[in-house]
């Protein structure tokens, strides 16, 4: 069987090293707010160069951090609009709803499937603050429009940078373009936890010691309540697995380049969508290879019975979902396409070649 990831193979590479980190943590009787985390904080800037980073309890509690945060020191209030892909994963989403703001959804591109910059001026009212970007299945969603219609209008830009860590715009690592960024470390992402664990990329000093406090129930001062905040802290054992793991991004998203340029090369089938290369191969992490096609369940069921596992990301869009029912009737023709032809094929840093071809032998044989 070929896996969609193989997640115990990925970290059985850095066994020693990760066993070795985990005995000193339980060891140090030290769990929360420690060493590790502040050195895996620095790590993580070091690899952005040099914006502030804030450790937190996963992905989607990023997200809605900077956003509470906004409102707190009043740039955003509640009933405020923020742009947001239709095509996102629900989490962007949530981080939205959750601060009672409210989410306004527009089209991808049907090439990148990131945000379409295009769609985005006839989208902003007086009541738009902010644009959510997401670099989605590792693809880089920016460009120089963007940044001046941010600026036209006085838009935050903040980035959704869950699936694209280590990917690049011009040399700046995505998760330092914009004004604010939440990273997953969810273990399947490009750079996995072996838990849940997340962090947010500042480049205001007042909102990182917002943030911060925000995530450790309000307070920066012991049983001192600034804010009514929440508990999202990434433990010192995530910290240090992390710690292990960021020395490798680079040559790990490199291999993931490999194995989708071997992808996109080899496979032939005519019924198949393959994804579109970005000018710059930087501009892309492969943290998904997704295809798309009109016959997704025949074509999976037939990888299946040859032993090769595939995943939908994602088989239903945000507004189709019943937690957003008030969303329901909206139409997104270009999501909505998306979402039911997409497929996703294995990828991963431990891939064999082997098993690449196999994979590329096996859809060509439909």
């Amino acid at each position: 069987m070929i896996k969609f990831l193989d997640i115990q193979k990925i970290n059985a590479q850095y066994a020693i090293e990760l066993k070795k980190v985990a005995a000193e943590v339980i060891d140090s009787g030290w769990y929360l707010l420690g060493e590790r985390v502040k050195q895996f904080e620095h790590n993580l800037e070091n690899l952005q160069g040099g914006e502030s980073a804030v450790a937190v309890a996963n992905g989607l509690d990023a997200l809605r951090l900077i956003f509470k945060a906004y409102i707190e020191l009043g740039v955003m209030n509640e009933g405020d609009e923020v742009i947001v892909p239709a095509n996102t994963y629900i989490a962007s989403v949530l981080a939205i709803t959750d601060n009672k703001l409210v989410p306004v959804l527009v089209e991808p591109d049907l090439n990148t499937y990131n945000l379409n910059i295009d769609l985005i001026k006839n989208k902003i009212t007086s009541k738009t603050k902010a644009i959510l970007v997401v670099h989605l299945y590792g693809r880089v969603c920016w460009s120089k429009e963007l940044e001046d219609l941010a600026a036209e209008h006085n838009l935050k830009i903040i980035e959704d940078n869950a699936q694209a860590i280590g990917a690049r715009w011009n040399g700046i690592r995505t998760g330092n373009l914009g004004d604010a960024s939440g990273f997953s470390f969810y273990p399947g992402k490009n750079l996995g936890a072996l838990g849940d664990s997340g962090a947010i990329v500042v480049k205001d000093i007042r909102l990182e010691e917002a943030i911060r406090a925000l995530a450790n129930y309000g307070s920066s001062q012991k049983y001192v309540n600034k804010y009514q905040g929440l508990n999202s802290r990434m433990d010192e054992i995530q910290a240090a697995f992390l710690n292990v793991k960021l020395k490798y991004i680079d040559a790990d998203n490199a291999r993931r380049r490999e194995i989708a340029n071997k992808y996109i090369s080899g496979i032939k089938t005519p019924n198949i969508q393959l994804p579109s290369l970005p000018d710059n191969e930087e501009e892309h992490v492969w943290h998904l290879f997704v295809v798309r096609t009109k016959e997704r369940e025949k074509i999976q069921n037939y990888l299946a019975d040859n032993e090769i596992q595939t995943l939908v990301h994602y088989p239903i869009p945000p507004h189709k979902q019943k937690a957003y029912d008030e969303l329901n009737d909206l139409s997104f023709p270009i999501t909505e396409k998306i979402h039911d032809e997409v497929l996703s094929l294995p990828i991963s840093p431990v891939m064999s070649d082997e098993e690449v071809e196999r994979v590329i032998k096996v859809l060509n044989n439909i």
